[in-house]
């Protein structure tokens, strides 16, 4: 057994194919079949079962799959340890963020991390939260940026900067005009929410919960965009985070919360076992750096009209 006919097996169980299998491997067909072959042989059982039109795993397939990829991600682990002892700040370095702060979070980032890591080859990752930690957990990805807090004893976190929420209302609604809004006044208002699963929808549950606002029921928004395209129309109002709000944005107004304003607390995680310590400090170095102080990202990250402080 090695470690390249492993990369073969998980190379099949992903596309359930051996001619797929084999370009994404780069070798040809009879190569990867006879290898795989010769790896069954030699464990004594049949990895995966052959049909005309596709080819699935077996049941012991299944879990020798999971014990292949963990193996292989060992091995990339240890491939990264020895790259980053000449250059902690490079090689491939997997960046998860969830829907709702991705989209304006990485674009910020981007350039900064290019300006101060031009070594590392960063790979961006947007899922939901709860997928992302298991990332982390299973060593699929080396951090995320998640809301905090995340109660999980193997993984370690840096708070950044928090995100206040604001009241998204179209321009017709009677809270458009005021300059601030008490969270209890919402008690008679119905608020356009995502769907399930995502954090920020658990976020405003909780904000709602504690002061008595009701969801609309009839809508579920699948991301933020759709959202605020919700509000723009007329269909309601909702929280909508600094982060996401646009400067001079037509069609929409953004009320502030009265002291104290709801607000998410954005942090970047990690695993306490992590080999890739220094790349995760520049990361932070970028995302806390002052208005005005540059750091070794060169200078401040903007936030959405304002500075990640």
């Amino acid at each position: 057994m090695n470690i390249r006919d492993l990369r073969y097996f998980l190379a099949v169980a992903e596309f359930h194919h051996f001619g797929r299998a084999a370009e994404h491997c780069c070798v040809s067909q009879p190569t990867l079949s006879g290898q795989i072959k010769k790896l069954e042989e030699e464990l004594g059982v049949t990895l995966l079962e052959r049909t005309n039109r596709r080819v699935m795993l077996t049941e012991i397939g299944a879990q020798v799959e999971q014990s292949a990829r963990r193996i292989l991600r060992e091995v990339d682990t240890i491939k990264e340890v020895a790259r980053s002892s000449h250059d902690p700040l490079s090689g491939k370095f997997r960046l998860g963020a969830f829907p709702t702060l991705s989209t304006y979070i990485f674009p910020r980032l981007v350039p900064k991390v290019k300006a101060s890591m031009p070594n590392l080859r960063l790979i961006l990752i947007e899922e939901k939260t709860a997928i992302l930690i298991e990332k982390l957990r299973h060593g699929e990805i080396d951090a995320a940026l998640l809301a905090l807090p995340v109660r999980d004893d193997y993984l370690v976190s840096k708070p950044l900067f928090d995100d206040e929420f604001l009241l998204a209302v179209p321009p017709e609604h009677p809270l458009a005009r005021a300059r601030s809004v008490d969270q209890q006044a919402l008690k008679n208002q119905r608020l356009l929410l995502l769907e399930e699963g995502h954090c920020l929808r658990d976020q405003a549950l909780e904000i709602c919960g504690l002061n008595g606002i009701a969801e609309e029921q009839d809508f579920r928004a699948t991301g933020l965009e759709t959202l605020r395209q919700m509000i723009k129309a007329g269909s309601g109002i909702t929280f909508m985070p600094r982060i996401a709000i646009q400067k001079d944005e037509a069609g929409i107004h953004y009320v502030p919360f009265t002291s104290p304003a709801p607000v998410r607390t954005i942090g970047l995680v990690w695993r306490k076992t992590t080999a890739r310590q220094p790349v995760i400090d520049t990361l932070v170095e970028c995302l806390t750096a002052k208005p005005g102080h540059p750091d070794s990202c060169g200078h401040a990250v903007s936030i959405a009209g304002g500075t990640v402080e």
